[in-house]
């Protein structure tokens, strides 16, 4: 499913037009995405939690060279459903 799929459904569901669909699918977006920049986890009941985790430095090596090298520290995004969604899935 993309974005134009869920713009579609909301307009569907809504009854409202394909531009004002867009605007609401895109505003939720946008809010999701700066809460997540910000490092902040995000709860949506029913469907799951992203998660904003630190990783710290590690070593690591090139496996073309065998070189040892050190990678950054850095965030990454986790996702972990909710047993609602989980439950619906295995239906």
């Amino acid at each position: 499913m993309t974005k134009a799929d869920i713009v579609e459904k909301v307009q569907e569901g809504i009854g409202m037009t394909r531009k004002e669909s867009a605007e609401m699918v895109e505003a939720v977006f946008s809010i999701m995405k700066s809460t997540l920049e910000s490092g902040e986890n995000l709860k949506i009941s029913g469907f799951g939690n992203f998660v904003v985790k630190q990783k710290a430095d590690r070593r690591g090596r090139n496996p073309q060279t065998g070189e040892t090298i050190i990678i950054e520290a850095r965030r990454i995004l986790g996702f972990r459903p909710s047993t609602l969604l989980k439950d619906a899935i295995n239906q």
